[in-house]
C-alpha cells in the first residue's frame, strides 16, 4: 500500500495567498496569459531598436544600429550591414530581402507604422535620406518593392517619434515645430500622399505617442507636454480626429509633473498608456482608460520607466525596467523585471516573467513591443537596447510565441531532516516557471519510480513558498533518500539531487525547544547550497545574495546540524516573504567571528535581493570592537548594547526582545542590557535579514554593513521570550 504521508497544515496556510491546488495539475501557461516565456531563435542588431511595424508575416524594425547578425553570434561576428532598419520573417526571426538604409540627420528611426491596406510602411525619426533618396525625417516605403515612394515628400523640421495611419491620414508626433512649411507644434496630420491637413494640435513640449481610437473619430496623444491647444493637459489628451479640438484633457496632477507618456495602445473597449517618470517615486507604470468617458479604468504604480505596450487577447504586455512594485502588493525595490503582463481589466501582475537586461543607452532594456502573426502562429516581438534574454546573449531583438510551451520549471532544491522519532521532514522551495505560477510536485523516496507524495502549489519569482512533506512511514536508524520534480502540466523538471537523512531514534532537544517556544521562522543552515529551509513549520524560506559557505562544522549546538559562514563584504540572506511590523517579538541567533569590522547579524529591513534597505531596524549588529547592539527606530535610533570582545572566535548565543517591557538584550543566556521605555518600533513592511543589511546612521557604526563570520540556529518569534526560556536555549545549545 502506497503511503502519502502528511502535507503540513502550516504549508497550506503559508501558501494560501498564492493558492495551493490539490485537485488538478497545472497547465503550461496560466490563463489569461497565452504567450509563453520561451524566447525563440531571432537575429540580432548591434544597437538599439526603437520602433516596430508588421504586415503579412514580416516585422519591420527601426532604430540606431548599423548591422544585424544571426542568433548565437557574438558582436562583430557574422554581421550584415543594416543601417537603422531591417525586416524579418515573423516565423523564423531571420532577415527578409527588404533592405533600406536610413542616413543623415542623427541617423535613427524612431517610429514605424503600416497603412491599413498593408501596402505602405511609414517611417519617422531623424534622417535625411532612404537608400539615397532625399527625405526630411519622414518617409513612405512601398512594401511590395521595398523602395521609397517618390510621390511622398513631407518636410518635417525635427525628429518624428510617433506615427499611426488610417486609410486616408497619417498622424505624427515628435520634436518638430513645422511641417510642410507651416507651424505645427509637435503634432500634425498629413494625407497618404503627403499633403498637410488642417488638423491642429499644438503642444508646448515633445509628443511621443499618437493613436487613433476605435471609433475613428478621436485621436489620443501623449508626450512631455503640459498644454494642448492652450488647455491644461499634461502628458495625455484626447482630441478630435478631424479638427484637433480637445475632447478630454488631463490637467497637471493627473500624472506627476515629471512623468511623461511614452506609448499608447488601443482595443475595442479603451486605451492604455505607458509612463516614464523622472525622480524618486514618480509615476512610471501603466494606466487603462475607458472610451465611454475617457476616464481611468485602473492604474498600476510599479516604478521603473515603462517604454512600450502591446495587446494580445485580453492581456496587456509591457516593456520597462520595473524595479519596485511593492505599492501593488507585488515585489519590493530590487531586481528589475523588464517584461510584464497584466489583464486589461486589472493591474495585478500576471505570471509571465521572461526577462532581458538593461543593456545599452539609458539602461532601460526593451523599448518597443509588437504582436505579429505568421505560419499559423502569433508572436510577441520585443526590441530595445538589451543584450541578453532569459540570461542568454541576445542583442536588440527577441520574440516569444503562443506555443508550444517548452520551458520546464526549475529543479527543486530539497532538504531532508529528522529531529523527532517516527518522522522525516522533506522540505523544498517551490520552483520557478516563467509563464506558469501553478506547478505540481512529485516526491520520490529511495529512488523509487512511483511518487510517494504529490502536491500542487503556486509560486512567483519573488514569492516561492517552502513546501513540506512529512514522511511518517519510517524506521528509526534507517537512511532515507528523497528527490522531487516539478511540472507545469506539459514540461517536467529534472529530479532534484538526492536529499538523505537518517530517521531519528530520539528527539533533538534544542530544535524541539525552539519549535515548542513558538518560533515563526527557524533557519538551521543544513543545506548544501541554495535556499534556506525553515524548520518552524511556517514555511518561511530564506533566499540568498552571494554564495555563502555552507555545511560549516562544528556548528553552534550539539547534534548533526551545520552552520553557515558569510564573507563580510557582499553575502546575506533574507526571508522570501514580507511581514508587517511585529509588535512583540524575539530575535535569536548563534554567531562566531574574529572580525574587527563588525556588521549586521540579523534584522528587519524593507528591501531584498541585492539592494540595501531604505528602512531598517529591529536588528542586532556588531561594532568593530566586538560589542553587540540591539536597536529599533522610534523617533530616532534607540539602542542597548553588550560589552565588547564578543569577536573572540567562540560561539555565542544572542537574543533581542521587544514588547510591553521594552528592549532587552541577552548574551549567552544572560540579560546584559535593557530599556523599558521603548515598546514600539518603526512601522513598515519588511523582510528578516541575516548576515548583512544597511546600517548607515546607527550608533557605533561598524566598518561594514556585512558580518564576516559564522551564523547558526536563527529564529524569529512573534512574542517575547522569557528569561527562563532564553537561558534554557543557551544551555540546550551547549549540552544537547
Amino acid at each position: 500500500m502506497r503511503k502519502l504521508g502528511v502535507f503540513s497544515v502550516a504549508t497550506a496556510l503559508a501558501a494560501a495567498t498564492l493558492g495551493v491546488l490539490t485537485s488538478h495539475s497545472a497547465t503550461a501557461t496560466t490563463p489569461p496569459v497565452a504567450i509563453t516565456a520561451d524566447d525563440l531563435s531571432t537575429w540580432q542588431t548591434n544597437g538599439i531598436v526603437w520602433a516596430f511595424a508588421q504586415a503579412d508575416g514580416v516585422v519591420f524594425a527601426g532604430g540606431t544600429f548599423s548591422a544585424i547578425r544571426p542568433p548565437g553570434s557574438a558582436a562583430g561576428v557574422n554581421e550584415q550591414p543594416a543601417v537603422n532598419f531591417a525586416a524579418f520573417d515573423t516565423t523564423t526571426g531571420a532577415p527578409t530581402g527588404c533592405h533600406l538604409s536610413f542616413t543623415g540627420g542623427t541617423g535613427t528611426v524612431r517610429a514605424l507604422t503600416v497603412s491599413p491596406d498593408h501596402k505602405t510602411l511609414y517611417a519617422g525619426g531623424s534622417f535625411g535620406s532612404v537608400n539615397g533618396v532625399g527625405v526630411s525625417n519622414l518617409a513612405a516605403i512601398d512594401i511590395a518593392t521595398c523602395t521609397p515612394r517618390n510621390d511622398f515628400h513631407v518636410a518635417v523640421t525635427a525628429t518624428v517619434r510617433a506615427l499611426t495611419a488610417t486609410s486616408d491620414t497619417v498622424y505624427l508626433g515628435g520634436d518638430f515645430q513645422s511641417v510642410a512649411g507651416q507651424t505645427r507644434g509637435h503634432l500634425a496630420a498629413i494625407t497618404t500622399t503627403g499633403a498637410l491637413k488642417p488638423w491642429t494640435v499644438n503642444t508646448d513640449e515633445t509628443a511621443r505617442a499618437v493613436e487613433v481610437a476605435a471609433d475613428g473619430t478621436h485621436v489620443i496623444v501623449g508626450g512631455d507636454f503640459y498644454t494642448v491647444n492652450g488647455a491644461n493637459s499634461h502628458a495625455l489628451a484626447v482630441v478630435d480626429a478631424t479638427t484637433g479640438a480637445v475632447t478630454k484633457n488631463y490637467p497637471n496632477g493627473f500624472f506627476d509633473n515629471t512623468s511623461v507618456v511614452k506609448d499608447i495602445v488601443t482595443d475595442s473597449t479603451g486605451f492604455y498608456v505607458a509612463n516614464e517618470g523622472t525622480g524618486g517615486g514618480v509615476f512610471d507604470g501603466r494606466t487603462a482608460f475607458n472610451y465611454s468617458d475617457w476616464n481611468q479604468r485602473w492604474r498600476d504604480t510599479c516604478l521603473g520607466a515603462t517604454q512600450n505596450l502591446a495587446l494580445y487577447q485580453s492581456v496587456l504586455y509591457s516593456g520597462s525596467h520595473a524595479h519596485d512594485c511593492s505599492t501593488m502588493g507585488e515585489y519590493p525595490d530590487g531586481n528589475r523585471h523588464h517584461l510584464l503582463a497584466e489583464s486589461v481589466d486589472s493591474p495585478a501582475l500576471l505570471p509571465w516573467f521572461p526577462d532581458t537586461n538593461d543593456g545599452l543607452g539609458e539602461l532601460v532594456g526593451p523599448r518597443v513591443l509588437i504582436v505579429a502573426s505568421g505560419g499559423g502562429k502569433d508572436y510577441l516581438w520585443a526590441g530595445g537596447g538589451f543584450t541578453t534574454t532569459n540570461l542568454k546573449a541576445q542583442q536588440g531583438l527577441t520574440r516569444f510565441s503562443n506555443g508550444p510551451d517548452t520551458g520546464a520549471p526549475s529543479v527543486p532544491q530539497v532538504v531532508a531532516s529528522s529531529v523527532e522519532p517516527g518522522k522525516v521532514q522533506v522540505r523544498w522551495q517551490s520552483s520557478l516557471d516563467l509563464d506558469d505560477n501553478n506547478l505540481t510536485y512529485n516526491v520520490y523516496r529511495n529512488n523509487g519510480a512511483t511518487p510517494v507524495y504529490t502536491v500542487s502549489a503556486s509560486s512567483l519569482p519573488w514569492v516561492r513558498p517552502q513546501l513540506t512533506f512529512t514522511d511518517t512511514d519510517v524506521v528509526a536508524g534507517t537512511s532515507y533518500t528523497y528527490r522531487v520534480s516539478a511540472s507545469d502540466g506539459t514540461n517536467v523538471s529534472a529530479k532534484s539531487a538526492n536529499a538523505t537523512t537518517v530517521a531519528a531514534a530520539t528527539a533533538e532537544t534544542y530544535p524541539a525547544r525552539v519549535i515548542a517556544d513558538g518560533a515563526g521562522l527557524y533557519w538551521r543552515y543544513d543545506e548544501t547550497a541554495g535556499y534556506l529551509a525553515d524548520a518552524s513549520g511556517n514555511q518561511v524560506a530564506g533566499d540568498n545574495v552571494g554564495y555563502s559557505t555552507r555545511r560549516v562544522v562544528p556548528a553552534a549546538v550539539k547534534g548533526g546540524s551545520t552552520a553557515v559562514t558569510y564573507n563580510g563584504t557582499s553575502q546575506y540572506s533574507y526571508s522570501d516573504r514580507a511581514f508587517p511590523r511585529p509588535t512583540s517579538y524575539s530575535v535569536e541567533t548563534w554567531f562566531k567571528t574574529t572580525t574587527t569590522k563588525g556588521g549586521k547579524l540579523v534584522g528587519f529591513g524593507s528591501n531584498t535581493d541585492g539592494r540595501l534597505s531604505a528602512s531598517y531596524d529591529k536588528h542586532i549588529y556588531m561594532t568593530n570592537s566586538g560589542q553587540l547592539v540591539f536597536g529599533i527606530y522610534n523617533a530616532g535610533q534607540r539602542t542597548i548594547a553588550s560589552g565588547a570582545g564578543l569577536n573572540n572566535g567562540q560561539w555565542h548565543h544572542v537574543v533581542g526582545t521587544q514588547g510591553s517591557n521594552g528592549l532587552r538584550l541577552y548574551v549567552d543566556g544572560n540579560l546584559v542590557a535593557s530599556n523599558a521605555a521603548y515598546t514600539t518600533s518603526q512601522d513598515y513592511t519588511g523582510y528578516w535579514h541575516v548576515g548583512g543589511d544597511q546600517l548607515y546612521g546607527w550608533p557605533s557604526l561598524p566598518a561594514s554593513n556585512y558580518f564576516a563570520g559564522s551564523i547558526d540556529e536563527t529564529a524569529i518569534y512573534p512574542s517575547v521570550l522569557t528569561p527562563a526560556q532564553i537561558a534554557q536555549h543557551h544551555t540546550l545549545g551547549l549540552t544537547g
